[in-house]
Formats: C-alpha cells, structure tokens, sequence
C-alpha cells in the first residue's frame, strides 16, 4: 500500500525537532504519522531500506508521532506499522546537506480479523505455552514455563459474553534447573502437594479495538483468588494440518507474587529478596473447535 499524505499544513504541535547542524554529506528525513482522526500516532515501527535492499535505519514515532533520521543521500524505501493499521510503504529521496521534510501520513485502520465461530473450543496444549519472567535477587531474570495445562472456550454469539477457563498443573512447572523447580514446588512457593492446580476463570471479555481485547477474570493460585486483567492480541482463524479450524491469541499480565502469599519468608527475615515482587506470565494460546477434538 502507498504512503498515504494529507495536503495539510503541519501545526507547531506536531513539528519535528529540529537538529542543529547535519553531518558533513549526510541529509534529514523528518516524518509525522497520525491515525485516521489526525492525532499524533506514537511507537509506529519505522524502517528505511536502501536500494541495495539492505536496511539503513530503523525506529518508532516518539509520543507526538514523529520519526527524525539522518542518513547518506539517496533514494530509499520508507514502511511504517503500528499495530492495527494498515502498514504503509512508499519511496523517499534524501538530499545532502537538506532536511526532507513529508507531509503527515496517516495510517488506515486495519480490518479486524475473523472471529471463532460461537461455540466451545479446546486450548491445544502442543500449539500453547505458558511462560513467566522474574528477577532472581533483583539482578538477572528467570525464564520458565507450565508444561502441563488444559482449558476451554466458549464462543458467545456476541464475542464480548464469551468466556475462558484454564487449569495449571503446578508441579509442572520448569525452570530448566531441576532443583530450582523442586524448590519452587515446595510449601516455601507454590506447594504443590497442597494446591495442585493454578486456574483462571473470565469474567468479562472487551473489545479495545482492532485485534486487541481485555480479558478481564478471576486466578485462583496457591489457594488465594485474585482479580486479573489479560492483554490479549486475537491473532484470528486458521486451518490445521487436518482441516481442522483453530484460533489463536497472545496475552500477557503482571502478578505482584505477595497477592498470592507467596513470600518465603525466611529468606525475606533475613532481608534477601530472592524473587522478585512481580512475575511477568505470557501466554501464546491455541484453539481447536469441540467438535474436531477426537
């Protein structure tokens, strides 16, 4: 799709920064990106390519929607994206020793994709994972997983009524460090022997817009229930190996771990903060109509 430029004039509000002097032989290019109602788009994903097809720079709208390069004189192919607008693409020219600056160009709205069909569905434990991030003594992270789960769907004829619940098994958890995952199955983090199962109920489904949801609902965890909010990406409709129709998502939320009593106490009498107060949890989640579940 081309670059599309309104023939409007550029406000103070939205004019770029300017630079002070250019390096010797070198050119500017300014850009502002703005949405279909003409307000500032911020974190679009900005790449120039030169001719040779290699990529010159790359970056993202600051929050008042401007992209400010500076780059060796030639032709190059501008592409901006920004989730849930239609990408853009087109050819720029950067002079030397001159500021190239574009008209505004506002980005489309993108189609939102196919809904699932009203119905239930099956997560697929082989095409889904569970992921969570937390920081070890407040210096490096640990990266782990759930590696046993299982969930439904229910598809309401209005998508917003639908509803999800998943089931965890804690002691699946893994860290790839056998005695750290032993530890953490234990009563000092998740005690697994007496809360087998982490499990997450919704309540609510809204719409933001385009691809984007919250999924707003309730996680039972090491016997403690807390409300929680997904920020879900609905990735859409496809068609398995077997003809199965599947839907996808990614989602993500941030636990603070003291919700859940998760404390170790010890270690924190002592004053060592062995695992940090957040954990980040990922999920890429995968979908298979009911009825194609054998």
């Amino acid at each position: 799709m081309a670059l599309r430029f309104l023939p409007t004039r550029r406000s103070r509000r939205t004019a770029p920064r300017a630079l002070a002097t250019l390096p010797h032989g070198c050119g500017a290019l300014d850009l502002f990106v703005q949405d279909p109602v003409g307000l500032p788009l911020p974190g679009a994903r900005t790449k120039l390519t030169g001719p040779d097809g290699r990529e010159a720079t790359r970056g993202r709208t600051d929050p008042n929607g401007i992209f400010t390069a500076t780059l060796p004189p030639g032709s190059y192919q501008l592409s901006v994206a920004a989730e849930g607008f239609e990408p853009l693409r087109t050819s720029v020219l950067v002079e030397q020793d001159e500021r190239t600056t574009l008209p505004p160009a506002t980005m489309d709205v993108a189609p939102a994709p196919r809904l699932p069909q009203p119905g239930e569905w099956r997560i697929d434990p082989a095409h889904t994972s569970v992921r969570f991030i937390a920081r070890h003594i407040g210096l490096a992270e640990v990266h782990g997983r759930f590696n046993a789960f299982e969930g439904r769907l229910l598809v309401g004829p209005d998508p917003q009524q639908s509803f999800m619940e998943v089931a965890i098994e804690a002691a699946s958890i893994d860290t790839n460090v056998p005695a750290r995952d032993n530890h953490l199955r234990s009563s000092d983090f998740l005690d697994a022997a007496n809360y087998p199962y982490l499990h997450f109920a919704s309540e609510r489904f809204v719409h933001r817009g385009g691809s984007r949801w919250t999924v707003q609902g309730v996680l039972n965890l090491h016997g403690v229930s807390r409300n929680v909010q997904l920020d879900t990406r609905y990735l859409g409709v496809g068609t398995g190996m077997e003809g199965e129709l599947r839907t996808a998502c990614a989602a993500s939320t941030e636990l603070h771990r003291e919700d859940f009593t998760l404390n170790w106490r010890k270690m924190l009498e002592a004053g060592i903060a062995v695992v940090g107060a957040t954990i980040r949890i990922e999920l890429d989640v995968q979908c298979v109509q009911a009825a194609a579940v054998r």
